[in-house]
């Protein structure tokens, strides 16, 4: 599993990629998360509002913090 934490490195951004990481905690998983910063790979996922979390190549949300359930039900959990 591949998680991708898009954003420019604004608190949201921060935010969400700690809510990414408990997630995948509570869940037991094993996945790579990476943070990416650059607004031209950012545009290249179609996302226009930061921050978005892409897993596995599909963008699950854009233009806000996820709860921590909305992570998990990604997740499969």
């Amino acid at each position: 599993m591949e998680i991708k934490v898009l954003g420019p490195g604004c608190p949201n951004c921060h935010k969400t990629e700690e809510v990414v990481k408990m997630a995948l905690l509570e869940a037991g998983l094993p996945a790579k998360v990476e943070k990416v910063t650059g607004m031209m790979e950012i545009a290249s996922h179609g996302v226009m509002r930061t921050p978005a979390v892409v897993v596995d190549g599909q963008v699950k949300c854009s233009g806000k913090v996820p709860s921590l359930a909305e992570v998990l039900s990604w997740l499969g959990r």
